[in-house]
């Protein structure tokens, strides 16, 4: 088994992976703080909505059903 081969393709491959990563535009922390609220406040309305939506199903199979 050639392992100098393997060896040195990895090298190579994480080589070339932290070139382009180090080419990458990272967020700031402000930037990241304001993402990270966005998606969860996001998250939360949709959250609010599809329980809303859930309660008024149920209501309606309720009221449909004669159970209410």
């Amino acid at each position: 088994m050639n392992n100098g081969g393997v060896m040195s393709k990895l090298r190579r491959f994480l080589n070339g992976t932290v070139s382009e990563l180090n080419k990458c535009t990272w967020p700031s922390k402000s930037e990241l703080f304001e993402s990270t609220v966005l998606v969860v406040v996001s998250i939360a309305a949709l959250a609010a909505f599809v329980f809303g939506i859930d309660r008024i199903a149920v209501f309606v199979i309720k009221l449909i059903s004669g159970t209410l």
